[in-house]
């Protein structure tokens, strides 16, 4: 108990029963309070987690954003810092004692925020190269002055005010269970991606208005012909980022990226503009 912190968890689930309990208890030594927002999980997760110590609450699931935002309100937080971690992501020892010592040294500071490192795992196999090691999110912030974005795809934490640091130590990231659930996986992640294509698009928002992944899709990758862009996606991954140093398993998950889940977006979105329509609503993954 010797690294516990003053910060309360937020977990949002649906049939995680795979992954809950490994990530509770790789945080249940640093956070004080733990709650997950479950959309009606039909497995044992909703079980594992109380039986964990957590507190669950359901609700019904709209988009990643909009649960997180319900999440933060029926928490009724009152840690001076918050950790938004997923079911499939875990600390470890070393990244879990490191944020703990951020987060007791940094109580009455202007550090507001702070940004962990993840290493994916695919295939089995930890990936280094193609862009996608360090994968760095914003996980952890003072409760007062953080929000999430309320759109559809790549919500982010953002600070009303104060700095962030970075975090040295990795944790890791397993959202890989097997291919068919990447696929149906990314296959809604692309229906959210092209919602939001067309919220960002209608919306005409200034670079101060997106975060620089989201100005750079717009302004100059969805200018360039359709096949074209998920072509120089995978090189750019593969060979640009070095994807091929991770072997056989960095270049099925650099090709899946590249001509599947971009293409795919693509697709969808030349589906639309075609149909004169557009996705109002993407529900959730089965």
């Amino acid at each position: 108990m010797g690294n516990m912190a003053d910060i309360t968890a937020i977990i949002l689930t649906k049939n995680e029963e795979i992954n809950i309990r490994d990530c509770i208890l790789s945080i249940k030594e640093v956070c004080k309070r733990i709650v997950v927002i479950d959309s009606f999980s039909t497995d044992r997760t909703i079980e594992i987690a109380e039986s964990l110590g957590a507190e669950v609450y359901q609700n019904k699931f709209i988009n990643y954003a909009k649960q997180y935002i319900y999440g933060v309100e029926v928490a009724n937080i009152q840690t001076v810092w918050t950790l938004r971690i997923d079911a499939d992501e875990r600390l470890t020892t070393e990244s879990a004692a490191e944020l703990a010592s951020i987060v007791n040294m940094n109580m009455n500071t202007d550090i507001n925020g702070i940004v962990l490192r993840f290493k994916k795992n695919f295939l089995g196999r930890d990936l280094y190269h193609g862009g996608v090691y360090p994968w760095k999110k914003m996980n952890a912030y003072k409760t007062r002055y953080g929000s999430i974005e309320d759109r559809s795809m790549d919500e982010h934490i953002v600070l009303s005010q104060g700095k962030v640091v970075h975090m040295k130590k990795d944790s890791l990231h397993y959202d890989f269970k097997n291919i068919e659930y990447w696929i149906n996986k990314h296959n809604w992640y692309s229906s959210r991606e092209t919602v939001d294509y067309f919220d960002n698009l209608n919306e005409s928002k200034s670079k101060t208005d997106l975060d620089l992944k989201t100005w750079f899709k717009m302004k100059f990758y969805y200018k360039l012909p359709m096949g074209v862009r998920a072509r120089l996606y995978y090189v750019y991954r593969y060979y640009v980022r070095l994807g091929f140093l991770d072997g056989k398993e960095g270049q099925i998950y650099a090709f899946l990226q590249a001509y599947w889940y971009r293409y795919l977006v693509d697709v969808k979105i030349f589906e639309c503009e075609k149909m004169e329509t557009r996705y109002e609503g993407v529900g959730e993954l089965k």
